[in-house]
């Protein structure tokens, strides 16, 4: 769904991202894993057609660059880190506009099949009950909630994530990757996440990418591509006897 090849992005005259190729399919949860400064956001930047790059970023076979903005917004959805809404729209309103790419014209009204997509992004993200109620009264999770139903609304083919989950409580944590791993098992979907937490990756993730100093350093098989040797070489401390240390606390 999802093939680039050769990317490089630089910045301020520095090489930010430097030859990177990956390959995401059909109901993938692709996993960008590496230290901070490793270039994964910057990474997903150039796919989103933020920063200029060197290289092809080719979406189900069409480069990109071909495709219209609004068209490109009905077929990649980003969901961020974090979302600080202004005035106070219902989570109906907020989820409704997703469907902005899908309309007709820049006025048009939502439509029945619309509105049947806002049901479902709701549902699918447990916010039915509280459809009526103003984003401004919400938790940080529920409010990530309404952003992922917004998203799911949009109906994308492969959805990107940047850290969605950093600054939320374990719960909402959970509750957020289990609804984009079911999603992520639909015909024609696929997920593409930038993630810190390697407990994260390691649970949620099909694939991965490890990257250091803007290169891939190790791809595939996410439990091949984080293993022992690779997390130490990257992060300079044994991960895996760190987390192992951690767990006997529990214990």
């Amino acid at each position: 769904m999802l093939d680039i090849q050769d990317v490089s992005v630089h910045l301020n005259h520095k090489t930010i991202v430097d030859g990177v190729s990956l390959r995401v399919d059909e109901n993938d949860f692709f996993m960008l894993v590496g230290p901070n400064g490793a270039g994964k956001s910057t990474l997903i930047k150039a796919i989103m057609r933020i920063h200029k790059y060197r290289g092809r970023v080719l979406l189900n076979g069409r480069d990109i660059l071909s495709i219209r903005p609004k068209a490109l917004a009905s077929l990649i959805g980003v969901l961020a880190q974090e979302h600080q809404p202004q005035f106070p729209h219902t989570v109906y309103e907020v989820v409704s506009l997703g469907r902005y790419a899908h309309m007709k014209g820049m006025f048009g009204a939502l439509g029945r099949e619309d509105r049947e997509m806002i049901q479902k992004a709701l549902a699918m993200t447990g916010l039915d009950r509280m459809a009526d109620q103003s984003v401004l009264t919400l938790s940080g999770g529920e409010l990530q909630r309404v952003f992922l139903a917004q998203v799911l609304a949009q109906d994308p083919s492969l959805l990107i994530l940047d850290e969605p989950a950093n600054h939320l409580d374990i719960k909402y944590q959970i509750t957020l990757f289990d609804i984009i791993r079911e999603w992520s098992k639909a015909p024609g979907k696929a997920v593409l996440a930038v993630v810190h937490d390697l407990n994260t990756a390691l649970c949620y993730g099909t694939r991965a990418l490890l990257m250091h100093q803007g290169r891939a350093y190790a791809q595939g098989d996410v439990r091949q591509v984080l293993n022992r040797d690779n997390l130490k070489a990257i992060y300079s401390v044994d991960v895996a006897q760190w987390m192992t240390d951690l767990l006997k606390q529990w214990t």
